[in-house]
This record gives structure tokens, C-alpha cells and sequence, in this order.
């Protein structure tokens, strides 16, 4: 899918109850999982440990942190949409997020992003994308949730 070319509050207000696309899958690997896990302070056994995970953990794998699994919604919101002329861009705030499903390591997720709303705030846009974030050949998705952004346009 083509990337979306955003350059002003008034054009992005045209995608207010519209889905505006879809990411491409990325791979969330286990160096990923153990690095996440060293920088977040949580060396729980069924994120890092493969062998213990094969053996004890129903999903006979190990998975990733919910967190990490919302850490790159970020990068794949830009894989959807690209803004022009924007001085500077807030994560502001997640609402609504439910944990639907586990990722198990070496699972594929993207993104599909719905703008919910879209509020001018003295020049700044208050943007709320309701998310989901898909697992390839899974029915159930990782999690969904409204991300919150603000975006100063120039």
C-alpha cells in the first residue's frame, strides 16, 4: 500500500472516520525480545528463555512484552503516513489498549490505523488513530487501542 502524504491539519481532517492504512508486517525476533527486555528491566523467563519457554510455557514459545509490542506502533504508524511540514510530533498518550493475543518470537505484526478524531488545538492537531495490531495467520490481533498524537504543523 502507498504511504500517505500528510501536509496540513485540513488534510488530515479528511481521513476522520476512515481507515488510513496498513503497514507491512515486521518480525519481532528474539534479539529483539532480549534487548527490550534488558533495557525495560523485565528478564522474565517466558520472554527470554527459548528452552525453559519450549518446556513450561502454554504457548511453547517465548513471546514478547506487551510493551514491546506497542513500543513499535511508532514505527509502523510511519509506514502508513508521512507528514509534511511538521515542526515537531508528541506521542501523547495510548487509550483503550487491550492485550488480545500473545506474540510468540518470530511472529509478523502490522499495523492498521483508523483516525478516530482530529482536534485543533490553537494550531496544534490532537490526533486520535484507533490501532490494531495484526499477527500474520493469526484471526485474533496482539492488541488495539486509540494511540494519541500532536502534531505542530508549520
Amino acid at each position: 500500500m502507498e504511504k500517505v502524504i500528510i501536509n496540513n491539519h485540513a488534510e488530515f481532517e479528511e481521513f476522520i472516520g476512515k481507515e488510513i492504512g496498513v503497514s507491512d508486517y515486521l518480525k519481532i525476533t528474539q534479539e529483539q525480545i532480549n534487548q527490550f527486555a534488558e533495557a525495560t528491566l523485565d528478564p522474565q523467563w517466558i520472554h527470554i528463555d527459548p528452552e525453559r519457554a519450549a518446556k513450561e510455557s502454554p504457548f511453547k514459545s517465548t513471546i514478547a512484552h506487551g510493551y514491546l509490542t506497542v513500543s513499535v506502533a511508532p514505527y509502523l504508524w510511519k509506514q502508513i503516513a508521512e507528514f509534511k511540514n511538521v515542526k515537531m510530533m508528541i506521542n501523547y498518550g495510548i487509550e483503550k489498549l487491550r492485550f488480545n493475543q500473545p506474540v510468540l518470537v518470530n511472529s509478523e505484526v502490522r499495523l492498521v490505523a483508523k483516525l478516530e478524531s482530529l482536534a485543533n488545538l490553537r494550531g496544534v492537531s490532537k490526533a486520535q488513530l484507533h490501532v490494531t495490531l495484526e499477527i500474520k495467520d493469526n484471526p485474533k490481533p496482539a492488541f488495539t487501542g486509540v494511540l494519541v498524537f500532536l502534531y505542530h504543523f508549520a
